[in-house]
């Protein structure tokens, strides 16, 4: 808990102005110098075109809100790029999109695809050439490239639009596989494993683009893909009857015996023999067919190499083929790689993504479907460790926070986006996180009084029990969003960020939030204090201005709002 020294200031600090005094403050006078006037003489927090590209990038919308939910991505909603673009600023654009692509600054992929398709659309032929450049390092595995392949189809109202540079900078994408170290290998590797999405398979996309390829490994794999192993084999008998000395270690040599690999693994319905497969060749699960993914062999050979998001996905399945039994070898793999900070840093796993694979687990049965299987408590033992320890590794903003927690008996509903688990919990698993990783920070919740707040003693030693024990003993207040900026200016205290977590019935008093932070703002002279809520439980509010570049609503809550909130304390959105 912050001290309350280093929260509160001296009284010559202070304006001395109160908030009715603040409320009254007109919008036709300024309140910060870097407001702007608006076309109603008004005025307001000035969202440039940059920030709105970066909130576009990482969110999926120039406004203030990160929606849980999948929204269509259009033009209108996009229309800072547009205009980045026509104001000559596109290759500013396109640096932006390979930096939230590369630095992994984005929630979704979504946006990152839709943006980059709109500026390889656009009309001005330096941004579609630099657009077109960055396509390999922001487009990294074939899913990626069919979406951006299918919002440029959309983006052509005169028709599918494979003109010469669409299919240049496509065929591209395949060719700069060449470059890598044994690149084609990878190359066979990613289109055996993404086969078709969004409507669009390899087959498709060489069709359209065009690709001009020889008789080499990438040559053979485009043509194995479009026109089958037996067209392929007779074509290139005459390169074959001239293979020199070095073909035998050759890529190409590589590439044909891999390719044989997977079909016979699509044959195969031996469990011993495609478990040697997996072993030996590092198949993942695409690879293997039907028939084979309810073995508990090839489950075993399988888990050996999945990666570390992949494993907590699938606990409960191999749970259910008895892999994660009592003192198996499969318990033992399973909570040594949960218990690793190592893996967990480099698997960049949060805590919140950590919360709900608990609470799937522990249910022993799936959400969707029949799935059921019996839960091994030193496998929710490992997954509770790994939460706790995954806090380690979620970056510290050094920001003064002000958490206000709705501890109303309607947080006890599922969490729109996660249904797996409640609203309550998830407050409670957020308030921790900055709880454990923030130096200062004050915690409160809607207790008491009518309209009133409550202080919470939460230390960086409690866990979430602990948590959601202290938040159930109160009795419970309105949610009133703009309370903590309000008692934070009666009470003269410094914040950069106030976070309020409530299910979905937000609400303001007397002061609209937007009015009571810009109140804030002036009267402490924090001028960049930010309000985020997060409406856990709703599918739909708006407390956000959007003309605010710091304000931000979470409307639902999933596995990507926390890096979108970090995203919007630290400045990047």
């Amino acid at each position: 808990m912050s001290d309350d020294e280093t929260m509160e200031i001296e009284e010559d600090e202070w304006t001395g102005l109160s908030i009715q005094q603040g409320a009254e403050v007109p919008v036709s006078e300024r309140l910060a110098p870097y407001q702007t006037l608006n076309s109603t003489e008004g005025y307001v927090f000035k969202t440039d075109y940059e920030t709105r590209l970066r909130r576009f990038l990482c969110i999926g919308t120039d406004g203030g809100t990160y929606y849980t939910g999948e929204r269509d991505l259009t033009r209108e909603n996009a229309g800072c790029i547009v205009r980045m673009i026509n104001n000559g600023d596109g290759l500013k654009v396109v640096e932006t999109i390979r930096e939230f692509s590369v630095e992994n600054k984005a929630c979704k992929a979504n946006p990152i695809m839709f943006a980059l398709a709109l500026s390889c659309r656009s009309n001005d032929p330096t941004t579609k050439e630099a657009g077109y450049k960055i396509l390999s390092d922001v487009c990294r595995i074939p899913t990626h490239l069919f979406q951006f392949v299918k919002y440029c189809q959309e983006m052509n109202p005169y028709g599918k639009g494979w003109g010469r540079a669409h299919r240049k900078g496509v065929s591209t994408w395949y060719q700069n596989y060449n470059k890598k170290k044994e690149g084609i290998l990878m190359l066979a590797h990613h289109v055996t494993k993404y086969k078709a999405r969004f409507g669009f398979s390899h087959q498709d996309v060489f069709r359209l683009c065009h690709i001009k390829t020889t008789y080499d490994a990438l040559g053979y794999l485009v043509s194995y893909i479009c026109r089958g192993k037996a067209a392929t084999e007779n074509q290139w008998k005459m390169s074959w009857a001239m293979r020199d000395e070095g073909f035998e270690q050759s890529e190409l040599k590589k590439v044909i015996d891999l390719l044989k690999v997977f079909e016979d693994a699509q044959k195969c319905t031996n469990e011993e023999q495609m478990k040697r497969m997996i072993l030996e060749h590092h198949l993942a699960r695409e690879h293997v067919p039907t028939g084979l993914l309810k073995s508990k062999e090839v489950w075993g050979a399988l888990m050996r190499h999945m990666p570390m998001t992949a494993m907590i996905r699938n606990l409960g399945k191999m749970s259910s083929l008895g892999l994660l039994e009592s003192d198996s070898f499969g318990e033992q793999i399973t909570t040594e790689k949960l218990k690793n900070e190592q893996l967990l840093k480099a698997g960049r796993i949060h805590p919140f993504t950590l919360l709900v694979a608990i609470k799937a687990y522990s249910k022993g049965k799936g959400e969707l479907g029949k799935l059921e299987w019996q839960v091994n408590r030193r496998v929710v033992d490992a997954l509770q460790e790994a939460f706790y320890l995954s806090f380690k590794h979620v970056k510290p903003t050094g920001k003064r926070y002000l958490l206000a927690v709705d501890v109303s008996g309607s947080m006890n509903v599922p969490v729109m986006g996660t249904p797996i688990i409640t609203a309550r919990d998830a407050a409670a698993a957020m308030m921790m996180v900055t709880v454990r990783t923030e130096q200062n920070y004050d915690v409160v919740a809607f207790a008491g009084g009518l309209n009133s707040l409550t202080k919470l003693a939460i230390s960086p030693q409690d866990n979430i029990t602990a948590v959601l024990e202290k938040c159930s003993r109160l009795r419970f207040a309105a949610t009133d969003c703009s309370a903590p900026i309000v008692d934070a200016i009666q009470n003269k205290k410094l914040y950069d960020v106030f976070v309020v977590y409530t299910d979905s019935e937000t609400n303001y008093g007397s002061v609209h939030p937007s009015q009571a932070l810009k109140n804030y703002r002036h009267i402490s002279g924090v001028k960049d204090a930010r309000l985020i809520v997060c409406g856990m439980a709703s599918n739909g509010f708006t407390i956000a201005d959007p003309e605010d570049p710091c304000m931000m609503d979470i409307v639902g809550f999933d596995s990507g709002a926390p890096g979108a909130i970090h995203q919007f304390v630290t400045g990047t959105i």
